[in-house]
């Protein structure tokens, strides 16, 4: 715990340096000190190549990330932990000409009862 898994639509991909994309999220989610253990940060990216945003036939795509972490973090923590992975997305997210790209964060509490972590 955590885990961050940050989902694009195939055509933001191509020439998106993806693993830096990894490093300045994980930083900046370190950085604001309210994960302890930088071990603990599991992130992966995962591309969708059958997708559909709405019903027009104009060229869009997402990125949108999810940050699941345990229960006990105030509301003001989760947000300041949406808006540091939103910065960063902000900056790194591909931008095709003439392609409508939605940027979308949220962070969901994991149930702690039906956690399992172990280190192997």
């Amino acid at each position: 715990m955590p885990h961050l898994i940050l989902e694009y639509t195939h055509d933001l991909v191509a020439g998106n340096p993806m693993a830096e994309t990894l490093d300045d999220i994980n930083a900046s989610l370190i950085a604001s000190g309210s994960i302890l253990k930088e071990t603990d940060l599991k992130s992966r990216i995962v591309v969708h190549d059958k997708v559909r945003v709405g019903t027009g036939s104009g060229a869009r795509g997402f990125v949108h990330a999810q940050l699941r972490v345990l229960p006990g973090r105030t509301p003001e923590v989760r947000a300041d932990l949406a808006q540091r992975i939103a910065a960063v997305l902000r900056v790194r997210c591909p931008r095709p000409e003439g392609t409508l790209v939605q940027l979308s964060v949220e962070v969901v509490e994991m149930d702690r009862g039906s956690y399992v972590k172990e280190a192997l």
